[in-house]
């Protein structure tokens, strides 16, 4: 999909460099994009010659399943990169969460031989997103209804700075969509955690976790 050009502010995108804190934090020189809320960014099977780097916001990739059903394969959050691929194609659609930033930059930017640390960077990001994929697979086949929106809120945590306070960017629908239920078995399983007390829901995407051992147990 073409983005418009009054979505996209053609300069330069000034990241830092990596730091001792920020060790996976891959530098991408390119142009910014705008994209508003459930605007796709690319769809399956067109050329996978940009990548794209969260700056702001949040975005979901899916595949549509031959009856029609929607299956979310992951979620970006700001500081991810997505967009890479084996191929020379998409695997997925992607769409925007929620108003976002983008930083886009050609493929053919990534894995200059001459820059190992950038190298690096790009091989941890590219294993974080296998090990979410392998942890994804393993949900949807062997764990429960309460087991994996457990795991899928402990994951989110940790992804959106370890706190216990949480405002989702997806909806429930989004999360019914990745973990493999429907909307009605997220939503009584969030008011069955509500109820023992593992968490306290302050709207549909306002989440605290009240006990995160706990929460963490059901994931074992």
């Amino acid at each position: 999909m073409q983005m418009s050009t009054n979505q996209v502010q053609r300069r330069p995108y000034p990241v830092p460099p990596t730091s001792p804190t920020e060790p996976d934090d891959i530098r991408l020189i390119g142009i910014t994009m705008s994209v508003s809320r459930d605007q796709e960014i690319f769809g399956e099977g067109e050329p996978a010659d940009q990548v794209f780097k969260v700056v702001k916001g949040a975005v979901r990739s899916f595949r549509l399943l031959s009856d029609g059903r929607r299956q979310i394969c992951d979620f970006y959050l700001p500081g991810d990169v997505f967009g890479i691929e084996l191929g020379a194609d998409h695997r997925t659609t992607v769409e925007a969460l929620t108003d976002t930033v983008l930083v886009v930059a050609r493929r053919s930017t990534l894995g200059d031989e001459d820059d190992a640390g950038a190298n690096r960077r790009l091989w941890r990001q590219a294993m974080k997103a296998l090990q979410r994929s392998q942890d994804h697979a393993v949900t949807l086949g062997r764990r429960s209804a309460s087991e994996r929106l457990a795991n899928f809120l402990v994951d989110m945590a940790a992804r959106l700075g370890g706190g216990e306070a949480l405002e989702l960017p997806m909806s429930r629908q989004d999360i019914a969509d990745y973990i493999g239920l429907t909307i009605e078995t997220v939503s009584r399983t969030l008011t069955q955690f509500q109820i023992l007390g593992l968490i306290r829901l302050a709207g549909c995407r306002s989440v605290q976790i009240q006990k995160p051992r706990t929460l963490a147990e059901l994931c074992a």
